[in-house]
């Protein structure tokens, strides 16, 4: 099962000689932020990328405004993702999923209000860019430990 809201999308990887080309976003993608803006246009609050190293554990987050949109272009990323929201039809829902290359380069949209973690899903490091729909706010976001007792998951 799901969690309304999460979308993974495959994205394009092209072979060069020189060197993959990776797609992430377009303008008529249908994950783009503010797809459904009267104006149609990509609408984009910032773009970073974050390194996650073997054995960390960046979690628990969740935003209250802000989408999230994630491609890993370098590693392989496990994600977790918990439905907390009070009147989700899937709260209560926990989704476990690998993101990055070479077998699983996609896109990913989190909602606002779903709790998410991640680590490197191997013994390299892995690279998330991050374009989010909203600038960063660090009075938007809240934060738990990894090791919560709310969120149904243990780390391994």
């Amino acid at each position: 099962m799901g969690i309304v809201g999460v979308c993974c999308r495959p994205l394009k990887i092209i072979d060069t000689p020189g060197g993959p080309v990776l797609h992430m976003l377009r303008p008529d993608s249908p994950l783009r932020p503010y797809a459904g803006t009267a104006d149609g246009q990509l609408h984009l609050g910032e773009v970073y990328f974050s390194e996650v190293l073997p054995g960390a554990v960046k979690a628990w987050k969740r935003h209250s405004r802000q989408t999230q949109y994630y491609a890993v272009p370098r590693g392989l990323l496990k994600l977790v993702l918990y439905d907390a929201r009070p009147h989700s039809p899937t709260r209560s829902v926990l989704l476990e999923l690998l993101l990055g290359r070479p077998d699983h380069y996609g896109l990913l949209r989190i909602p606002t209000g779903v709790w998410y973690g991640f680590t490197a899903a191997t013994d390299e490091p892995a690279l998330i860019c991050n374009c989010a729909d909203l600038p960063h706010d660090p009075q938007e976001g809240e934060h738990l430990p990894a090791d919560t007792d709310q969120i149904p998951y243990h780390w391994k």
